[in-house]
Order: C-alpha cells, then structure tokens, then sequence
C-alpha cells in the first residue's frame, strides 16, 4: 500500500464509532461496576485511571461518562462520575485481579494480566542489577517489603528510616515504574493511606515470563492497535508512556507481519479494520 506523504490529523468517523465499542465511550455502553472495568481493560489490553478526552487512549474515566468527549471538572469532589471513577478505582485495586501502577512517566495504568509481561521486559530491573539501578531509598523500601510483604505508607516511611515524606513518595514512584511495587489497598479511616505490596506477590507468573524487547514493542502496539483500530502520529507514545521512536519501533513490526498498514506518515491502521467494523460484536 502506498504510503501518503501527509499525515492525518483527525480520525475518520468510522474509527470513532470503533473506538466508542472498544473504549465504551457511549451511553449503552458506559461502566457502571467493578466487573464491567475489569471487562474493559481485558479487552483494551491497557487503560488509564482517570483521564479524559484530551489524552489519547482508552480511560477508566470516560468509560464510566460513557461519551467520547467527557472532560474531568475542576471540582471532581462534587462529581458523580469522578466519584465513581474513583471508587472503581480503589476496588479493582484491591480485587487484584489487573495490574494497577504509576507506570512510566508517572501515568496510572490499569493492565491486563497478559499484557504485564510485554511492559515488564519493557521497563522492569532484574534483581541482580538493582544495586546499579535502583537508587538507595527504592532499594531501602524494597528491602522492607520483601521482608513484611505489605505496609501502609506511613509505617513504610519509618521501616524504611526516609525521614522526609518527598522521599519516600519518589522512591514507590520509581518502583512502580519498575514494576517492582504496587498499591494494593487504600484505606480512608481513621486516615487516608495506600498499603504497598511487592507486584510479584500478586502476578508472579507473568513478571517472571522472559520476553525480548523486540517482542515487547510489538504486542504492546498490537494490543493499542486492536482496541484504537487506526494510531494517529504519537498517540500509542503518549497512551502508554513509550518513546516515539520505540512506539515507531512497534507500529513497523506490525507493518512487517501484515498486522497493519501504514496509510500515511506515522498512522497506522489494522490491515483487515473494514471487516473488523463489519463483524464487531455487541460488548
């Protein structure tokens, strides 16, 4: 297929109404239950927390709005659907049954369990090389939990002797990115506090499955690709917190399998997408 020298800028209507079945950014289709998001991101492969329509991918948030154009409010306490959101949140979290992170450039994610391994081999550490990688204090809280397994925040700080509060946020953000540590719990009474766990204790399989980075880049585009239908220039980039040049990495991949097709510079689309819209089941 000839590739056209121009990008595209906007989606065709027909990739939105796919979009709207895959992502459930329509009324009939909105969640409203802890099952139904757990639904939603077995079937988008990977999906965000709380953002909306003004970042590229699928989105917990606008799932629950049930419309493609649902932007957060400045007061989300007073909100029904943020509250909501919020809520599913917290109990998909402790349901265990997705992964759930800050994962790369700080973005919460919801993942599917068999998506963990792709980002794993992606942005995981190996424990032999956490001395060089990890800094002290994420080496300091790791320690810690591989011996209690699970603490709240608070009690984490003082096991692991981080005096200031700031430290010990960065070193739980650098071990969800590295998929080292999770939330799995939150609790809000007698105060609010997350309780960590180690990410292994709860999807132990898949973060010990080798896969190659090459491998990796593929299926994380392939599983964007599946649920976007067309990728318009960086948005599996800023979806799921890749470099563009990785993502480009990806989308060719799938271009060489016949996965994909390029249809002009940096879009990609589903090679069989006309018969995708075609056959595309009721969710």
């Amino acid at each position: 297929m000839a590739v056209k020298s121009k990008t595209l800028k906007t989606l065709p209507e027909e990739i939105e109404e796919y979009r709207d079945r895959m992502w459930r950014r329509a009324p009939e289709w909105r969640v409203e239950n802890a099952a139904e998001a757990e639904q939603l991101v077995e079937r988008v492969g990977f999906c965000a927390a709380m953002t909306d329509a003004r970042r590229p991918g699928p989105s917990l948030y606008v799932a629950v709005c049930g419309r493609r154009d649902a932007h957060m409010p400045r007061n989300v306490q007073k909100d029904p659907e943020s509250s909501l959101t919020w809520s599913l949140k917290d109990e998909l979290m402790r349901r265990g049954r997705v992964y759930y992170a800050k994962l790369a450039r700080g973005r919460a994610l919801f993942v599917a369990p068999r998506l963990v391994p792709y980002l794993h081999a992606l942005w995981g550490v190996p424990r032999k090389e956490e001395t060089a990688r990890l800094s002290a204090e994420a080496q300091a809280v790791l320690k810690v939990l591989r011996r209690e397994w699970e603490m709240a925040t608070c009690d984490l700080r003082h096991a692991a002797k981080l005096g200031e509060r700031q430290r010990l946020t960065q070193a739980l953000d650098e071990l969800q990115r590295t998929m080292k540590v999770i939330p799995q719990d939150v609790l809000y009474e007698p105060w609010f506090t997350y309780v960590w766990a180690l990410a292994e204790g709860r999807f132990p399989v898949e973060l010990k499955t080798k896969v190659t980075r090459a491998d990796a880049l593929r299926e994380v585009a392939r599983v964007y690709l599946e649920s976007a239908g067309m990728s318009l220039p960086g948005e599996l980039a800023k979806a799921v917190g890749l470099s563009r040049p990785e993502a480009g990495l990806g989308n060719h991949a799938l271009v060489a399998e016949g996965f994909a097709v390029r249809a002009w510079a940096g879009v990609y689309q589903l090679s069989d997408m006309p018969e995708r819209i075609k056959r595309l089941s009721p969710i």
